[in-house]
């Protein structure tokens, strides 16, 4: 009989990329989506027939108890959030809402509903924020320096208090930073592959970054999402640092990108302090030593690879785009 899963933020990034991975293991998936005046499900299309989806919010809890009776779940994964480090100093109490308190509400229903389910929470490598050391493991002390990452530090704990106090399979991931062309356009990463893409087919000429020497260590989200699958599948629930081990300014991320076609960086990119954080985390670098000893996990696409990647993905998405242009121009 088929393994059962649930996803919270099935639609997003992650969510898509996990939900493929469970599908291939021959899982039965169900996947929560929030019930909105617009249904995103662009990066769930072509799997959105093997799907199952449920209404359910993280706002309310009697919404998460039917989801879970209705999965039947074996594994619960928690990806869903307001993951929008800019957006969550505009928006702390929401932010706090879904990205805190949410994942209590998911946590007791979980308790209430499915106590032998086992439970991923999706942490952040955001929660090191201020770095009191590096590279950050499961050991280094948080110091957020966003309303997300405060967020994501009672998400944590919440976590490891129910594993304490109820005995709850419940592991947290704590993701560094992990992309694809699947990765929002908000982000910077995706802002820049973006801007790459519309540089190179005319369609603009600048493109107005913040912090160009901000260092992060960025994987490829298709890896990441194993790891999620991986901590599940141990005896023991526990935490884990989840990260390439390798820092890049997104200097050179936008040298990557601009140079795969052709073009130099520094003919194109400028600097607009609006898109500077109140509060800047300037490095994040993670050890993934324990997942790579008991996990057996190792992340298969490095950096260069990665940036290459999302910037072929956003050409190609943008060649018709042009095409269109040109043809009423001409």
């Amino acid at each position: 009989m088929a393994r059962k899963a649930l996803i919270t933020g099935v639609t997003g990034q992650d969510g898509s990329y996990l939900a493929e991975l469970l599908l291939d293991k021959g899982y039965d998936v169900v996947g929560v989506v929030r019930r909105t005046s617009a249904d995103r499900y662009e990066r769930i299309e072509h799997i959105r027939d093997r799907l199952k989806l449920v209404d359910a919010d993280l706002l309310d809890p009697s919404s998460l108890v039917a989801a879970l009776e209705v999965s039947e779940a074996e594994e619960v994964y928690n990806l869903a959030a307001q993951s929008f480090v800019p957006t969550s100093f505009r928006q702390p109490v929401l932010t706090a809402e879904f990205t805190a308190v949410g994942v209590a509400r998911l946590l007791e229903a979980v308790r209430q509903v499915l106590p032998e389910a086992r439970f991923y929470q999706a942490s952040s490598s955001e929660m090191f924020g201020k770095v009191v050391e590096s590279p950050q493991t499961e050991q280094t002390r948080f110091h957020p320096r966003s309303p997300y990452g405060v967020a994501k530090v009672y998400g944590h704990w919440i976590t490891v208090n129910y594993r304490e106090a109820y005995d709850l399979h419940a592991s947290s991931g704590i993701l560094f930073n992990h992309e694809s062309p699947r990765r929002g356009l908000e982000f910077v990463t995706r802002k820049i592959t973006d801007g790459v893409a519309r540089i190179h087919h005319g369609l603009a000429d600048k493109l107005a970054l913040g912090n160009l020497d901000a260092r992060r260590d960025w994987g490829f989200a298709g890896d990441y999402v194993e790891a999620m699958w991986l901590m599940l599948q141990q005896d023991t629930p526990d935490d884990y640092v989840i990260a390439t081990g390798e820092t890049h300014s997104v200097r050179e991320f936008c040298e990557v990108a601009f140079s795969h076609v052709g073009l130099d960086y520094r003919e194109h990119v400028v600097t607009d302090p609006r898109f500077l954080r109140p509060a800047e985390v300037d490095l994040l670098i993670g050890d993934p030593t324990k997942a790579r000893t008991q996990l057996a996990w190792t992340p298969k696409v490095d950096f260069a690879t990665l940036v290459r990647m999302m910037t072929d993905a956003d050409v190609e998405r943008l060649a018709t785009q042009s095409t269109t242009v040109s043809s009423r121009g001409g």
